[in-house]
C-alpha cells in the first residue's frame, strides 16, 4: 500500500487519486480492484447502487475528515457556533465510480474523482473495519440461540481476533438483522479493505475455490483471477487408469477470452518497462517454488496423463530448466553497440518485447512445453495467454498458482480452455503478437497458415516419427537398453519417442533380446510404485493406436509382441497397451507413415546403412534420428547426411537443454524461430536499431552530419 501524506491542516489539499477506467471479465473483479485502489489512496468504497446484471455504483463509504466544507469564521453565527470534530465523518462524498455490463464485460468508468475529505492516515480506524465477518456472524448466531449476551459475544469473539474492533451496537444490530432471517452477511459490511494478495498491485488475487468442488472445475486464469467460467460447455478429465472423473475444463467463452486478452494488454505497458532483474527474481523465486511442489505436480501429470512418476518428474525438470535459463535473462537479451560508425555518431541495437503472446499446447508434456513457452516470453517482458490441453490441464493450473506465488503482476499470465474455437481465436485476435504451438501435423499446420496470415510470429513443431539406425557393430546391451526406452517410454506418448527402428543387415539377431527386455517392463497405473508403463491418455488414443497395430498386421507386418489385451488387476477399465513389436515393416504400411503416439516399436530391415539414411529423409516428419554404431566413421557419415533436427548417436534423441534450441526440421517444424536457446530469446523480442549523435562537443566545433546513405 502506498504511504499517504496528511496534513494537519484542513484546508490543505490532498490528491486521493481514482482507480483508472478499464474492462474486468465479471462484476466481483471490477469492485475487488475499485476496492484495492480505493484503499491505496486511502478511502475505502461501498456499494451505492447494483443492479447485478446490468450496473454497479460504487462510492466513498465516509469515513474520512471534512476537507475545504468549514465555513470561515465571519460566516458562522451564534447558532452554527458548535464546530464539528475533526473526526467528524461525512454525509456524502462526490466520488463515484460506475460498472456496466457491456457485451459481456464490466467497463468501468469514473463518474466523479474528486472527494471532500482528508485521506484516511489508517484505515483500521474506519467504520468497515468494525464489520464481522461471515464466520463470525455465524458465530453470533449460534451464540444468540446459546443465551449468550452481547458483551459475552464479543469477549468470546476476541479470543481469536484480539484487533476485532466491533462493539456491543454492532453485535445488536447484526442479532437485529437474525432476527428478522437475513444471514446475507453483504448487509453487516462495506467493501472490507484488505490489501492485494501481489505486492504493489491493485488487482486482487483471490484464491481458487475450483479445487474444493468435486469434481473440480478448472478455472480461467484472468487478470490474476481464477475465474469460474460462464460456458455450460466441459470436457470431463479422466484418470487413463481408473477412469474416474480428475476434473472438469469448460470451454472459454469469447468474452472471456477477450477479458484475457484485453487483461495481458493492460498489464504489458507497466511489465515492459520493470526492471529486467526484477523479472528475474520472480522468475528464481519461481523455479523455488515449483521445487518446493514438484511432488504435487508430478502427481497430478501422472493422474490426469497417466505417465509413471519417474516420467511425471523428468517432465517437470526438464521444465524447470527452461525457468532456470530464464533466469540469466540480462546475460541472454542484450542488444550490440558500435561507436563512432561517423564523426560523432554511436548505433546501437536493443531486444524489446512484442507485447502479448500466446502458446496452445499438446497433451504429452503437461509441465514441460507450458515452460517451454511462457517462462521465456514473460521473462523477455512480454504478457502471455496460454491454452493448455484439454486433456490434461491440471498442471498448468498449478504452475500458474506458483507464478502468481512467485510475483507475476496480475494479467502477466493468463490461462484460457478449449479445443477449435479457442485457437481460432488466439489466431485471428489482432492485439497477439506471436504464437507458439506444440501439437499434431494437422493442427500445426492450420494454425501456421492462419496466424501467420494475421501478420504474427509462429513457432509450430507437429508431428513426429522418430527412427533408430542400427548398425551391426552397435553394443548390444546399451542398445537394447536404449530402444526399450525410448520406446515404450511414456507409452510412447510424446513427440520424441522412438517409433521405428532400422537395422542394418538381420533382426533376427536382436529379435529374442528385444523381446525380453520388452516383457520385463511392468504395466500399471502411472501412480503406482515401481511402473515401467502406464496407460495411453483415452480411449480414443488406445483405438487409434490398436487400429494401427492391426493395419500393420492386415498389411503383411509379423507381430512379434502383442500388448493390445493386457489387463492390469485393480485397473480393468484402464487404457493401458502393453509393449507391442512389429517386424517386416515397410515405408507404404499406414502404420509406419501415420503418427502413432502408443508403446508400439515398428523394426525394418536393410541391406546398406545409405539405404536407412534415405527411408529416414523421404518419411514426411524430421524431428530427430539416432544411430547406433561402434565406428566413428559411420557415425559422421550420419550426422552429415540424415535431414532431421535432432541427431543421437549411441543415444536416443531427448529433449535439448535451454541453451540450445529444440529443432525439427522439414514438415515437422513451420516457422522462422525454434524454441529455446538463442533462437527462443529471439522469437519473443524484436530488434529496435537507435543512431544517435550529440550537438554539443568538447571542442567548440559543431559535429558535421555525415552518415552513409544508401
Amino acid at each position: 500500500m502506498m504511504d499517504i501524506q496528511s496534513s494537519s491542516e484542513l484546508n490543505e489539499t490532498t490528491h486521493m487519486l481514482p482507480p483508472p477506467p478499464g474492462t474486468f471479465v465479471d462484476r466481483e473483479e471490477l469492485i475487488q480492484y475499485v476496492g484495492d485502489f480505493a484503499v491505496s489512496q486511502g478511502y475505502v468504497v461501498t456499494i451505492k447502487q447494483s443492479k447485478r446484471d446490468k450496473v454497479v455504483v460504487l462510492g466513498c463509504d465516509r469515513g474520512g475528515v471534512y476537507r475545504n466544507r468549514r465555513k470561515s469564521i465571519e460566516e458562522s453565527s451564534a447558532e452554527h457556533s458548535r464546530k464539528r470534530k475533526t473526526g467528524s465523518r461525512l454525509t456524502n462524498c462526490p466520488f463515484e465510480a460506475v460498472g456496466k455490463k457491456e457485451d459481456g464485460l464490466w467497463v468501468l468508468t469514473i463518474k466523479n474523482g474528486t472527494h471532500n475529505h482528508e485521506p484516511l492516515r489508517d484505515i483500521s480506524e474506519h467504520p468497515s473495519a468494525r464489520r464481522f465477518t461471515e464466520s463470525e456472524v455465524l458465530l453470533i448466531k449460534e451464540m444468540t440461540e446459546a443465551g449468550f449476551k452481547p458483551r459475552q459475544i464479543l469477549k468470546r469473539l476476541r479470543q481469536s481476533n484480539p484487533e476485532l474492533l466491533s462493539t456491543p451496537k454492532h453485535v445488536y444490530n447484526v442479532k437485529a438483522k437474525l432476527r428478522q432471517g437475513n444471514m446475507n452477511v453483504r448487509n453487516f459490511k462495506s467493501l472490507r479493505p484488505e490489501k492485494s494478495a501481489v505486492r504493489n498491485n491493485y488487482l486482487a488475487v483471490i484464491e481458487p475455490s475450483w479445487r474444493q468442488r468435486n469434481p473440480p472445475r478448472v478455472p480461467n486464469l484472468i487478470g490474476g483471477r481464477f475465474v469460474d467460467s460462464q460456458s455450460y460447455e466441459s470436457i470431463d478429465i479422466l484418470n487413463p487408469a481408473s477412469q474416474q472423473v480428475v476434473s472438469q475444463v469448460p470451454m472459454t467463452t469469447d468474452e472471456e477470452f477477450k477479458a484475457a486478452v484485453f487483461s495481458a494488454k493492460r498489464a504489458f505497458s507497466s511489465w515492459r518497462n520493470m526492471p529486467i532483474t526484477t523479472r528475474q527474481r520472480i522468475m528464481f523465486k519461481f523455479q523455488e517454488l515449483i521445487h518446493r511442489d514438484i511432488d504435487k505436480i508430478a502427481m497430478n501429470i501422472s493422474t490426469e496423463h497417466g505417465k509413471t512418476l519417474r516420467d511425471a518428474y523428468g517432465d517437470v525438470s526438464r521444465g524447470l530448466e527452461v525457468v532456470e535459463h530464464a533466469c540469466g535473462m540480462a546475460n541472454l537479451q542484450k542488444g550490440e553497440f558500435v561507436p563512432n560508425v561517423s564523426n560523432g555518431i554511436d548505433t546501437y541495437s536493443i531486444r524489446e518485447p512484442l507485447g502479448v503472446c500466446a502458446g496452445i499446447c499438446p497433451f504429452d508434456f503437461p509441465a514441460m512445453i507450458p515452460l517451454w513457452m511462457f517462462p521465456i516470453a514473460v521473462t523477455c517482458g512480454n504478457t502471455f495467454i496460454l491454452k493448455p490441453s484439454e486433456k490434461d490441464p491440471g498442471a498448468a493450473m498449478v504452475l500458474a498458482e506458483l507464478a502468481i506465488e512467485a510475483g507475476i503482476p496480475n494479467g502477466v499470465l493468463n490461462i484460457v480452455h478449449g479445443t477449435n474455437d479457442i485457437v481460432k481465436a488466439i489466431c485471428d485476435d489482432g492485439d497477439i503478437k506471436a504464437v507458439s504451438f506444440v501439437g499434431s501435423d494437422t493442427v500445426g499446420a492450420y494454425v501456421y497458415a492462419r496466424a501467420s496470415t494475421k501478420g504474427k510470429r509462429v513457432q509450430s513443431n507437429i508431428g513426429a516419427k522418430n527412427h533408430a539406425v542400427i548398425m551391426p557393430d552397435a553394443r548390444e546391451d546399451a542398445t537394447l537398453k536404449a530402444l526399450v526406452t525410448a520406446g515404450f517410454g511414456a507409452a510412447g506418448q510424446k513427440c520424441t519417442a522412438l517409433s521405428a527402428v532400422v537395422f542394418v543387415g538381420s533382426f533376427k539377431q536382436w529379435e529374442d533380446k528385444l523381446v525380453e527386455h520388452a516383457r520385463a517392463l511392468k504395466v500399471n497405473a502411472g501412480t503406482e510404485p515401481d511402473t515401467d508403463l502406464g496407460p495411453v491418455i483415452n480411449k480414443q488414443a488406445k483405438e487409434h493406436t490398436c487400429r494401427l497395430v492391426q493395419k500393420g498386421v492386415e498389411s503383411g507386418a509379423k507381430l512379434v509382441l502383442d500388448g493390445r489385451n493386457i489387463v492390469v488387476p485393480g485397473y480393468e477399465h484402464g487404457n493401458f497397451i502393453g509393449p507391442t513389436i512389429l517386424s517386416d515393416v515397410t515405408v507404404d504400411m499406414e502404420c509406419y507413415k501415420e503418427e502413432i503416439l502408443g508403446p508400439v516399436l515398428l523394426c525394418m530391415e536393410v541391406d546398406r546403412m545409405q539405404e536407412a539414411i534415405n527411408i529416414v529423409n523421404s518419411n514426411k516428419y524430421g524431428t530427430g534420428a539416432s544411430i547406433f554404431t561402434t565406428s566413428s566413421a559411420a557415425a559422421r557419415k550420419f550426422q552429415t547426411e540424415v535431414e532431421v533436427g535432432q541427431v543421437g548417436i549411441n543415444v536416443p534423441i531427448s529433449v535439448s537443454l535451454p541453451f540450445s534450441s529444440f529443432i525439427s526440421s522439414r514438415p515437422s517444424f513451420v516457422g522462422d524461430l525454434n524454441f529455446d536457446g538463442r533462437a527462443g530469446i529471439q522469437f519473443y523480442t524484436q530488434i529496435k536499431t537507435v543512431t544517435k549523435q550529440w550537438a554539443d562537443s568538447l571542442d567548440g566545433d559543431e559535429t558535421p552530419l555525415e552518415m552513409p546513405c544508401a
